[in-house]
């Protein structure tokens, strides 16, 4: 399936060579203010351009189908359509045979009987992460007053990003990177009891974003090699404002008032300049395999956004089923 949430509903749709991508978003709250600029600000910072990034140019430019009048929204299923223009198909031909090592050619073909969209990943593609753009930014509307700062804040290992993607560049090759998302403003009592926890429907959500591999909360991993008394984080304020924030903003799978802290691992990027030695499937033999088209020696450069965009998401889902638990109990 392609749709997550549970009061605010959102479905991705799609391909990296088709016509293009989108989202629906079904339980938007009426009377939103947006119109199409408000688009602009968060697809500039997942635009290609910088050193490490796909050649691929597109103008990314929304289209409001549904959902939207007089620039407000309606309560309607709200849907944005952004137009693929620059597409070179052709790239990928040789793929069908020789699925790239790492990605999701082989698998995609298998889940669709063969029969998937092949053309640059198909529906698999990092171009889908537009869509989840489009819909962080209706979803940091519903979120008022709530702030989010996401960062890049390692490439292939090192604080130094900029060196590490010129080594991985240089050598024809491709890294991967650390994104931390820091989330302030949230009111304590977010969340749901075991499986609808904080932590789990926003690592559902993340998990779903490709070349993500990891996720974690606060001191996550290191938690395990911490005491407690340690890992406590001491009360200091009425509002469940702690000393430390070692649960990254979460007791018992809700949140406790303070900042949200996420750190995401994203892989490196499947395609590469380097030759490799893979399976034809065809031939049945290991043959040379070298990957033509444009693509990120870098994707974590472009996913800070992203990222934040899904944890918006998971976020504003959460957001709302507690006003309508409010509502019922007369809060």
């Amino acid at each position: 399936m392609n749709t997550l949430g549970r009061v605010l509903r959102v479905s991705l749709f799609g391909e990296s060579h088709g016509a293009g991508v989108g989202v629906v978003l079904d339980g938007c709250p009426a009377g939103l203010e947006l119109t199409e600029a408000d688009f602009a600000a968060d697809l500039d910072r997942r635009r290609a351009g910088a050193e490490g990034t796909t050649p691929r140019h597109e103008p990314d430019e929304p289209a409001l189908l549904s959902g939207v009048f007089q620039g407000r929204t309606t309560g309607a299923p709200l849907a944005v359509h952004v137009a693929n223009t620059n597409v070179r198909s052709a790239d990928y031909a040789h793929l069908a045979a020789t699925p790239r090592p790492g990605h999701a050619d082989f698998t995609g073909r298998a889940k669709a009987f063969g029969f998937n969209d092949p053309r640059g990943g198909g529906h698999f593609s990092g171009r889908l992460t537009l869509a989840l753009v489009l819909a962080g930014v209706v979803a940091k509307k519903v979120l008022a007053g709530v702030r989010f700062d996401t960062r890049l804040i390692e490439a292939g290992g090192s604080a130094d990003v900029e060196s590490a993607v010129r080594e991985a560049l240089a050598a024809g090759d491709s890294v991967g990177g650390l994104i931390a998302c820091r989330v302030e403003g949230l009111p304590v009592g977010l969340g749901e009891p075991f499986f609808d926890s904080v932590e789990s429907v926003v690592a559902h959500a993340l998990f779903s974003v490709p070349a993500v591999k990891a996720v974690e909360f606060g001191s996550g991993v290191a938690a395990a090699s911490m005491r407690g008394s340690r890992h406590n984080d001491p009360f200091v304020g009425p509002d469940g404002r702690t000393a430390t924030n070692h649960a990254g903003g979460v007791n018992g799978g809700l949140t406790n008032g303070n900042p949200l802290e996420v750190r995401v691992a994203v892989k490196p990027t499947s395609s590469i300049g380097q030759l490799q030695q893979t399976l034809n499937f065809d031939s049945g033999r290991i043959e040379p395999l070298t990957v033509r088209g444009r693509h990120d020696a870098c994707i974590a450069l472009r996913a800070p956004v992203v990222v934040e965009a899904t944890v918006a998401l998971a976020l504003a889902d959460l957001w709302l089923l507690r006003r309508m638990q409010e509502a019922a109990h007369g809060a």
